[in-house]
């Protein structure tokens, strides 16, 4: 009973976090009053919960990473998260089936490689337009 291990969440000390990609140093970057990390290294951006469901509009200002560059990273297998150091889980939006995402089971961050937050946002804002159209009687 007591030889079984333990999961435990191993929460990040201080300082600034590391890309799960790349492992550069991420700086803090604030848009509409929201804190959003960007590597410093390969450009790639990390969400805590919902914080990319709320910046959708400011995704050029915020993804200024190479997207050849997020491409190269985003072949980086498993990954853990920045923040609690738990694996990371690979996530495919059905209408988006080209973009790779990598969400924490845990704390529900998520991490965008370089180009793939303008991609998302983009996709995004042609959804809601073409929801709207349909939504209009004939």
């Amino acid at each position: 009973m007591g030889d079984e291990p333990i999961d435990e969440v191993h929460l990040r000390g201080p300082g600034p976090l590391r890309c799960p990609k790349c492992r550069s140093e991420m700086a803090t970057v604030t848009v509409a009053g929201i804190e959003v990390d960007r590597c410093t290294g390969c450009g790639g951006l990390w969400f805590d919960m919902l914080e990319h469901e709320d910046l959708r509009g400011a995704a050029e200002s915020l993804d200024t990473g190479d997207p050849a560059t997020g491409q190269r990273f985003d072949q980086v297998g498993l990954i853990r998260c920045p923040v609690d150091g738990q694996p990371m889980v690979r996530m495919v939006d059905k209408g988006q089936p080209t973009l790779w995402l990598e969400s924490c089971p845990v704390c529900y961050g998520t991490f965008f490689d370089a180009g793939e937050f303008r991609e998302f946002s983009e996709a995004s804002v042609q959804d809601m337009i073409l929801r709207r159209r349909r939504q209009r009687p004939l």
